[in-house]
């Protein structure tokens, strides 16, 4: 099932939460003893107790918001501005799972456990293999944590019609519209062409946003990489994503193996309803395919990769 994500109109709201509790506090519990011979305070002195204590509830609130807001800060896109961290080795990251192993199938897309018993080594260090395995929610999911530690707030849906964007990037500093938009393809075998990234140029235009970013699991093609320097759109393929992964900390690269191998990341994700598709079988026969488990109300179907290099 897809995760639930706080949007950026949620955290908006949390940062909101420390000074209200401050304010409420100074009035009823500090405005009593600096005003002690008026008629206010006097009314105010049996919440004095009370008020005490939310001054400091949202002081120590502020402080714990502060101190969130630098640890999970770094580096992604060159319009933002980087915060050092310690880094390490992109190939020394392992996964925090004890579990190693989990089911497989012939196909890459990825299916219910092999029939015949065989199983999948989950990855354990960043490579191209990571992005190999993941179905496309999972790459989804992947790009939004990257864009988030950056210290983006990020706005996402999981399924079914979202504009041709799937994720929106807001500033933490000057909240108001979105500062870029993401689009992500997760394709094998297949390069992105310069029509799709027209596609989200034409999105960012009608959004009046002045920057993208196109993620994708394969490449793009010569026209593609032009027309997105020309206007303002950074590429990111699997070289430029392992590029950015290697610059975080040790931390944070566990953190984004651990959101890209969730679950069942092996097993596609219907685009429509959201749910993990299932193998079927044509009643007529012939080659399986995945399907939606709601069918008939879904009719999403997906065709089956080629089989994995066991």
């Amino acid at each position: 099932m897809a995760r639930n994500r706080k949007t950026s109109a949620d955290r908006r709201r949390e940062r909101t939460l420390a000074p209200k509790l401050i304010g409420v506090g100074v009035l009823l519990g500090v405005v009593p003893l600096l005003f002690s011979h008026t008629l206010l305070a006097a009314g105010l002195r049996p919440l004095a107790p009370i008020g005490l204590l939310l001054l400091a509830t949202g002081c120590a609130l502020l402080w714990w918001q502060f101190k969130q807001q630098r640890q999970g800060t770094s580096v992604v896109v060159s319009f933002e501005k980087p915060t050092a961290s310690k880094r390490s080795p992109l190939a020394a990251v392992p996964r925090p799972s004890a579990d190693r192993t989990r089911p497989t199938s012939d196909h890459v897309d990825n299916t219910e456990p092999h029939k015949g018993g065989a199983t999948r080594i989950d990855p354990t260090a960043w490579g191209p293999a990571v992005f190999d395995v993941i179905e496309w929610r999972r790459f989804e999911a992947l790009i939004e944590t990257l864009f988030a530690q950056a210290g983006f707030e990020t706005k996402s849906q999981s399924h079914g019609a979202d504009e041709g964007i799937d994720i929106w990037l807001y500033s933490r500093s000057q909240p108001g519209p979105p500062v870029s938009l993401v689009q992500c393809k997760h394709w094998q075998g297949k390069r992105v062409g310069v029509d799709k990234v027209r596609e989200l140029r034409g999105v960012m235009a009608a959004k009046n946003v002045t920057r993208g970013q196109f993620a994708t699991t394969s490449s793009f093609t010569a026209d593609a990489a032009a027309f997105a320097k020309e206007n303002g759109i950074n590429l990111l393929d699997v070289q430029a994503l392992l590029a950015l992964i290697g610059k975080r900390s040790a931390e944070q690269q566990a953190a984004l193996l651990a959101v890209a191998l969730e679950g069942e990341y092996w097993r596609a994700t219907c685009v429509k309803c959201g749910t993990k598709i299932v193998e079927r079988s044509p009643r007529s026969g012939g080659s399986a395919f995945w399907g939606c488990p709601k069918f008939p109300k879904c009719k999403t179907t997906m065709p089956m990769r080629a089989a994995l290099a066991q």
